[in-house]
């Protein structure tokens, strides 16, 4: 009984690795470096998760719609070092966002810089795994 429970308990942990493993992804594998963007926007959503951050910013485009875009960060804790905490962008803050779009041409980014209500531009993106260096 004792060797069949932790025989299940190592598959268990085995499988959530491999999960976080298969999560995480080297940013030209899923973002163009050729494909930068500009975006202002209205926050609709912030997820302060781990292995990245993501902020959802209603854009209004030309013809009048607004798309949702999907901006991943760095780590909940790498945006702390750098200033950005997740009180700073309530549903409804107008933020500029910088960045790269994916690969698949949807609405969904690697955010570079964030620019706040306050004035406030912060570096917001990954380092390491081919995404691009911090902006000087």
């Amino acid at each position: 009984m004792r060797s069949t429970l932790s025989a299940a308990l190592a598959a268990a942990l085995l499988l959530a690795a491999g999960a976080h493993v298969r999560a995480h992804h080297s940013f030209p594998a899923e973002f163009d470096i050729n494909r930068p963007i500009a975006l202002t926007g209205t926050v609709t959503k912030v997820e302060w998760i781990n292995p990245h951050a993501w902020i959802y910013v209603d854009v209004k485009k030309r013809d009048g719609s607004v798309e949702n875009w999907a901006i991943e960060t760095g780590t909940p804790n790498t945006l702390l070092r750098r200033g950005l905490r997740k009180q700073d962008l309530p549903v409804g803050t107008e933020i500029k966002v910088a960045g790269y779009q994916g690969r698949d041409g949807t609405a969904k980014a690697n955010g570079v810089n964030v620019t706040l209500p306050d004035g406030r531009a912060l570096f917001i993106g990954s380092i390491g795994n081919g995404a691009p260096p911090e902006p000087k």
